[in-house]
Order: C-alpha cells, then structure tokens, then sequence
C-alpha cells in the first residue's frame, strides 16, 4: 500500500504538472511552503502539504495553483506595474482585478479550472470574520468582480454584511462594467481603466483620515472608546450609504425567480400575435422567440472591422500555423478535389444516330464496310450549380486551437472549392459586446421591462462573399484570431440569418455547414429568461430549416456532442480532426440524391 508520504508527493508531482500546463511554460518552479529557490525560473509558492499533519486541503491547493498559474500566463508584468495605482488599499484592489481578468481568460478555455476556483472561494467566504473597514471593503470588492465577471453565485450572508459597501461599487462602476468586460483580452486597456476606477474611489484617504481621527483622541477611557469605535465605523457606514444609489445594475438572482413566470406570460403575448408569414418574413417555427431591440445589431464585412495592415499581419499569423500543417492540408485538399472532381468526370450516351464520332467503333467499320457510323454525346450534369456556406461559431468558448482550425479549414475548403466551380461563402456570427452592450443599457434605461427576450447586440461577419474569389478575401480569414473579437453565441438567429442570405441566391443545391463547440450562451439574455431559452429557439430553427426548405445542414461540434439540435451532425473530440471530417461530410454531400421536397 502506498504511504501517505509517497501519495504526497505524486500529487505534488501532478500539481506541478497542471501548473506548468495551464501557465503554458515549462520554465517555472512550484514551492510548496514559504521554500525560496535559487532558480531563474518563474516561482508559484503553494501553502505546504508536510505542515497539515491529519488533512489536506486538496481543492484549496489545485484552486490557488490554478488561479497562480492563469494570472502567469495571461498578465504581463510590465504593463500590469505600468497603471498599478498608489496606496495600500488600491494596490490590492487593483491585485484582485487582474486575478479575477486572468480567470475570467482562463475559465474560457477550461470549464474545470472555473468549478475548482467557484468551489473554493465559496468555501473561503462562508468562514469569513469580517471585523475592520479595510477588510469589508476589499471583500466587497472581490465579491462584485466575481459576480459580475465570473457569474459566481451571490452569497446571501455576506451580501447583506457588505451591502452598503457594494452599493457604493453600483455607483462607481455603473455604465463601465461592459467596458470592463471589453477589455478582458486587452490588458493595458483593462489595467488602465481599471486603475482609474479605483483610484477615483479615494479608499486609501477616506481610511487614512479615520485613523488620524482615532490618534487625535488618544485619552479616551476605556468606557468610551467602544462607543466611539461603534460611532466611528457606523459613520463609516453610514458614508456609503449617503453615496449610494441604485445604479440599475439589474438583481439576476430576482429575475432568475422571475422566470418561471414566462411560459405563461408568452402564451398570452403569442395569442394576440399576428402570423410571421403575413408579414413577410420565414415562419422559423418559433413564434414566442423575440428581441428586445434590433436597433444595434450589425451586419459587417470583415475588412470593416480592422484596417489592411492588420488584417495582414492576422492572416501572416495563420499562414504561420498553416506552414505546420503543410503535409496535412495537401493531403485533405488533394483528397477533397479528387472526391469532386471524379464526381465532374465526363459521362458520355453512346451508339447514337448524331453527335460526336465514335472512334472506338471505327475497326467495326473497316472490317465491314455496311455497318453504320456510331455516334456519342456527352451528358449534362448539374454538379457545378452548387453554393456552400460555412457559418462558424465566434464565441469565446471558440479562442485558441479550435477557432485557429476552423478558420485554416474555412480556408482550405474555399481555395479547393473554388477550383472545382462551387462557389462558397463564410460567414461568422459572435455579439458586440459580453453582457448585453447598448440593448442591455436601453432595457435597464426602460424600467427594465420582464422578459425581454434576446438581450445583446448581435454582430454577424462576412468573411467572404459566395461571389467574391479567394484571393480578394483571403486576408479576412485571420481575423477570427483577433483577441477581442470572439464573444457570445446566438446561434438561432444566425442560422436564420445564414439561411435567408441562402434563400436569395439561384443556385440549384446549397449546402450549410455549421461549425460550433456547443450550445448558445448569451449571459445578459439568459438571466432575464428561462435559462434554455436560446436553445428551444436553436432547435426550432434547425428543425424548420431540414424539414422545410432545400438546404442541407451539417452541423460539425468540436469538443461537443451537436446531434441533440442536427439530425446531421458529427462530434470531433481533437481539433485536429476537424478538417478530415468536414472534408469527408462535405464530399458525402455531393453523392447524388433526391431533392427534399419543401412544405
């Protein structure tokens, strides 16, 4: 049996493993216990296992390694001591930000560092003793930043011990918390702003000056010095009080309660509604699905979205990555190409009375004069009349790997296709902003009316046009690399879109492939609805478009099993095989079959 002195140090040896993952470096060293090393590495210090005798704390150590290791990885030193305000209380609150920033990354790449971070800061709270002003107001703090960036759960205890003090935080970061959320993957514009908020807060002042009150009345008697001491953090209090007002951040755990009320409210709204088909538009088959406001939805070009040299310096980064995968894209493009182009092979009628000569029937002909000429047409195929559209999923969820693959595959299949006559569109769906931008901003200006429907501001990106050619948009494609870009996912709305722009074109087949790693999440609409809101839209509106139009969906999840939406659907586990599998999916497609027929 393995001692308990051998189980220690294979999970130290596993801890230094993750750290070293999640950090993305292999040059640093991780210190169990107050143990200083003599290295040039990067230093993690994690509290010592050897010291608690009878049990360890194990989510404690793998939650503050993670944390550790997102905030090595994601923040730069220079630029996060560049904006680092002054004051005891500011520099630790300016700490907490660029912590809860790196998670806010981090957790977007992997769910499980989130449940071992949200696990245990929950633990940590509940066992708090909040006894000075100094502590309530950097828990406080702490507090919001995770409610409102990590999405972690309000406790109720220690919201009602900190209440005056976060309404007070309502007041300074009202209207900035979107902008904050903006910055999340620029950090010099986040460390910026940030560092002002805190710094126009005054909290190192406000504090000092209490303190210079307390040595000025040094005399006091024992008696008094407790009511004094009352009196004094009970004006402090009451301080915050006097600067708070409702900000009209909205309460999400009351509107969460509110939700069960939907249901009904819809079926009452829908009744009165008239038919989608009256008034012109597609009847998705989703008639309870509503916005809030469409006023500041985008359709944009990508080459609207950055100027040429940065689109060019994008697309230099993914050549980059196609330069590693040279042998492996010849291969899929070669093996695409000769799939559609066997499918174009000349195919001819023979024996006919006209056309072209026959001049494998000419021996008949000199061995016997009397036998007649054989003549041959070539028939007509319907191959070339075809449009395909890759509508990609833009979200956060999508950053690293796998977006880079989607788009060197968007790439591949555009070039490919292109030269076998298909024309091809890529198109791109993701919102303007986390959390609801300007709609959410106009619904809380409103009253903040009960569900409201979709809650943010879409942004639906052409990459390249069915009828522009590869050449003129191949820039375009390494957009998708942009930090900053990849948001929410409404994935609904964008497969109508996708489909609509479709329905106009005169192609004979169009063939929509989607590419997605799950289902669609929109914070700000979620919170104000029922929590599978997006996803009955999502499913209404995939079933409409199989069964009834003449586009045929493929939908290709990574890292996610889609086929609960796509009755076509693949589930890649690595990246790596996405373009394998879009490649055969795609080449499958072409297998002649009947048409669907459309209700």
């Amino acid at each position: 049996m393995e001692s308990k002195k051998e189980k220690l140090e294979d999970f130290k040896t596993a801890i230094t493993s993750t750290v070293r993952s999640l950090s993305n470096s292999q040059n640093i060293d991780v210190s169990f216990g107050n143990k200083e090393t003599n290295s040039d590495k990067d230093l993690i210090m994690l509290p010592d296992l050897d010291q608690i005798s009878n049990k360890i704390n194990y989510e404690e150590i793998r939650a503050i390694a993670d944390s550790k290791s997102l905030r090595l990885r994601f923040s730069n030193k220079k630029t996060f001591k560049k904006y680092e305000p002054n004051g005891n209380i500011s520099k630790k609150l300016y700490q907490i930000s660029e912590k809860i920033r790196c998670e806010k990354i981090g957790t977007s790449y992997f769910k499980g560092v989130k449940n071992n971070i949200e696990n245990f800061y929950q633990k940590r709270i509940s066992n708090l003793d909040l006894k000075s002003s100094e502590d309530k107001i950097i828990e406080s703090f702490e507090n919001y930043l995770r409610v409102k960036f990590l999405d972690f759960k309000n406790e109720n205890s220690l919201d009602k011990k900190l209440k005056s003090f976060k309404k007070d935080l309502n007041v300074q970061f009202s209207g900035k918390i979107s902008q904050l959320k903006d910055f999340t993957f620029e950090q010099e514009k986040f460390n910026s702003l940030i560092a002002e908020l805190i710094s126009n807060m005054s909290l190192d002042e406000s504090l000092n000056e209490d303190e210079k009150r307390e040595e000025d009345n040094p005399n006091d008697d024992k008696q008094t010095k407790p009511n004094d001491q009352e009196q004094k953090n009970k004006s402090k209090e009451e301080k915050y009080e006097e600067m708070s007002i409702d900000s009209g951040i909205p309460d999400l755990e009351n509107e969460a309660r509110e939700s069960d009320m939907l249901e009904e409210e819809l079926e009452i709204e829908d009744s009165s509604r008239p038919d989608i088909k009256k008034r012109g538009k597609t009847n998705f088959g989703d008639i309870k699905y509503k916005t809030y406001t469409e006023e500041f939805d985008e359709i944009i070009k990508a080459e609207e979205l950055e100027n040429l040299e940065e689109l060019t310096r994008l697309r230099k980064n993914l050549d980059q990555q196609l330069l590693q995968l040279k042998n492996f894209i010849s291969k899929l493009a070669n093996k695409l190409q000769r799939k559609l182009l066997a499918k174009q092979n000349r195919s001819w009628n023979f024996d006919l009375e006209e056309g072209l000569l026959d001049t494998s029937k000419l021996p008949r002909i000199i061995m016997d004069p009397f036998n007649s000429l054989s003549f041959k047409k070539e028939k007509d195929t319907e191959f070339k009349d075809t449009l395909v559209t890759i509508l990609i999923d833009n979200s956060g969820s999508m950053r690293g790997k796998p977006i880079s693959v989607a788009a060197i595959c968007a790439d591949i299949l555009s070039r490919t296709l292109e030269r076998c006559m298909v024309k091809v569109e890529i198109l791109g769906f993701t919102t303007k902003h986390w959390k609801g931008g300007s709609s959410r901003e106009k619904w809380m200006k409103n009253d903040k009316p009960k569900f409201p429907g979709r809650l943010n501001d879409l942004r639906h990106i052409i990459y390249k046009s069915a009828d522009s050619q590869w050449r003129q948009s191949k820039n375009n494609m390494g957009l998708m690399l942009k930090e900053g870009l990849l948001k929410e996912n409404i994935d609904g709305e964008a497969l109508k879109w996708a489909y609509n722009k479709m329905n106009k074109r005169k192609e004979d087949r169009k063939i929509l492939m989607v590419i997605s790693d799950g289902a669609p999440v929109d914070d700000s609409t979620l919170s104000t609805n029922t929590s599978d809101y997006l996803e009955v839209n999502l499913k209404k509106t995939v079933k409409w478009i199989e069964n009834k139009s003449n586009i045929e969906l493929l939908a290709i999840g990574i890292g996610h099993d889609v086929t609960r939406y796509y009755s076509r659907a693949v589930k890649i586990t690595d990246v790596q095989d996405l373009g394998d599998v879009m490649i055969n999916q795609l080449s499958d497609l072409f297998v002649e079959k009947s048409k669907k027929t459309v209700h």
